[in-house]
């Protein structure tokens, strides 16, 4: 990454996201993973009409193969945050990849619907579900300047792969069968696994060669060219190995923080998730057997989902890049719920499209609306809650969201089973899409916007556990009984003294100026310096 040696006397960069370098290559690799997680259950739709004629099933039992995809790529959220937070995002993913692939493969041998569920639904879901928050936390941890941009290119991943796995699937499965399309799918799906392989964490040991570097340097330049300085620098690696030594036992990272549930941010942004995954899956999964079923050919019906994925690729880093204008990204849940707005009215005045032009105009505007919602839904939640609670933040809001999954599309799939009418199935998706949106609007702007007029309380740096601020006062405190308790020569330990307060002073300043004066996760303002300024401006609209 070009940073200094530390060994010959530089002064190396604080450990901050790069927003750029090695971080392009995890943005490509989590633009793989989305586009395999969010389109995935959607393509294999194109495989319902030969399965209910294998299995003698009604539409709704093939339709619960996409639901438990998602519902596993939700449901499992805090397993993966507390295996990520356990075991870290890269051995987390490559286990998911081979997951994912063995679901499909196995599907591939399948005799019934129940071992269908099992293996494509239960399996391939989990899989999925281990690449997918691994590879956004990462996202998070090297972007954060243009963390909107990163979001919006690495959503852009579901459209992609959704405008080509269903033309795909269609080929697959006039060539192959169902069962020899699943198997090749399965084989894609490996590919996570090279995903998972580039996610190599940023170099969190730099913080500890910063430290003895930096006390090298500033002992050259306080003591004597010689003997003295020879004596000074020893000191000072004495007094590390100490450190190590007397250091007291900091609080571990909880495996799952349910603290961000005291954010009222977060709840209203978990209750409008939660009816706006009812309806959303809807319209897209129902899509391609509505056109076959009006008559249209099984290739332009297929061809239908993948209008949607060309508009929505333009539709997600475009809406990132709005979302990242300095006067927009503190105001970034509005064009959230705006976003919402927008999909769920294009679902209500389109759901009378009776021929494949007014279902071609349908997916162009749906396309737009959903590519604005998959480009923010997560830039919001990293705004409320902040980069170091987001891997817990992410798992409670897929597990809730798990249930919506679970509840819509079968759902959706009964009452076209029972009334043979996709008109009020166009109509209710809409109207949850649209309540969500309205929900989350209002909401924000009476619960929040009148909480930032009450005066905040300072925070309590004991509450969560092993804060920077806390690290910092620690470190001092333990280099200043290093100072009084050193038995040196009276020369040496003059020397020691003054690089143990040298660097009790540095440690100090530099977790200030890595984020003590940040807003916290709960939106509290600690009203420090060094705290980046377009942080401040973002937490502080929640």
């Amino acid at each position: 990454m070009g940073r200094p040696d530390p060994e010959e006397g530089e002064l190396p960069a604080p450990v901050k996201p790069p927003d750029g370098g090695w971080g392009w290559i995890v943005l490509l690799g989590c633009f793989v993973i989305t586009g395999f997680s969010y389109a995935f259950p959607k393509a294999v739709s194109v495989y319902f009409k030969e399965l209910m004629k294998d299995f003698h099933v009604g539409y709704s039992d093939t339709a619960w193969i996409s639901s438990i995809m998602l519902a596993m790529l939700y449901g499992t959220g805090p397993v993966c945050s507390i295996m990520v937070n356990q075991f870290g995002c890269r051995p987390v993913m490559l286990i998911g990849g081979l997951l994912a692939s063995a679901g499909m493969i196995l599907a591939s041998f399948t005799t019934n619907i129940i071992e269908l569920y099992l293996t494509a639904g239960v399996l391939t879901g989990l899989g999925m579900a281990l690449n997918f928050q691994p590879s956004l936390i990462m996202l998070g941890t090297y972007f954060d300047k243009r963390r909107p941009l990163a979001n919006g290119l690495a959503a852009a991943g579901s459209p992609v792969f959704l405008s080509s796995l269903s033309p795909l699937g269609q080929v697959l499965l006039e060539k192959f069968g169902w069962r020899g399309g699943f198997l090749i799918m399965g084989g894609l799906l490996l590919n996570c696994c090279t995903c998972g392989a580039v996610m190599r964490p940023l170099d969190m040991g730099m913080k500890r060669k910063m430290g003895k570097a930096q006390d090298k340097y500033e002992a050259k330049e306080m003591l004597p060219i010689g003997g003295k300085s020879e004596e000074g620098i020893s000191t000072t690696d004495g007094t590390k190995k100490g450190k190590k030594a007397k250091k007291k036992p900091k609080k571990g990272k909880k495996l799952l923080d349910f603290s961000i549930f005291s954010n009222r941010g977060f709840i209203i942004y978990t209750i409008s998730k939660f009816i706006l995954v009812l309806g959303l899956f809807v319209p897209p999964i129902l899509l391609v057997n509505y056109a076959k079923d009006t008559g249209v050919p099984d290739t332009e019906a297929a061809f239908l989902l993948s209008i949607i994925g060309f508009i929505d690729i333009f539709s997600r880093p475009a809406c990132g890049m709005v979302a990242g204008l300095k006067w927009v990204r503190p105001h970034v849940a509005y064009l959230f719920s705006f976003s919402m707005l927008f999909n769920g009215l294009t679902d209500i005045c389109s759901a009378r499209a009776s021929n494949y032009t007014g279902l071609v105009i349908f997916c162009v505007f749906f396309g737009i609306s959903y590519g604005m919602v998959g480009a923010l839904q997560f830039e919001v939640l990293m705004a409320i809650v902040g980069s170091q609670k987001f891997s817990s933040a992410i798992g409670l809001v897929l597990l809730i969201e798990a249930f919506a999954v679970l509840i819509g599309p079968p759902s959706a799939g009964r009452l076209v089973d029972a009334l043979k009418n996709y008109e009020v199935i166009f109509y209710l998706a809409g109207s949850e899409v649209v309540l969500s949106a309205l929900f989350l609007g209002v909401a924000s702007y009476c619960c929040l916007n009148r909480g930032k007029k009450e005066p905040l309380p300072e925070k309590n740096p004991s509450v969560g556990g092993g804060s920077d601020t806390e690290e910092a006062e620690s470190d001092v405190q333990e280099a200043e009984e290093r100072s009084s308790d050193n038995h040196q020569p009276a020369h040496s330990t003059d020397n020691a003294v003054v690089v143990a307060n040298e660097e009790a002073n540095h440690v100090a300043e530099e977790q200030r100026g890595e984020g003590g004066g940040c807003p916290t996760a709960d939106g509290e303002v600690l009203a420090r310096d060094g705290c980046n300024a377009d942080q401040m401006v973002e937490r502080d609209s929640f």
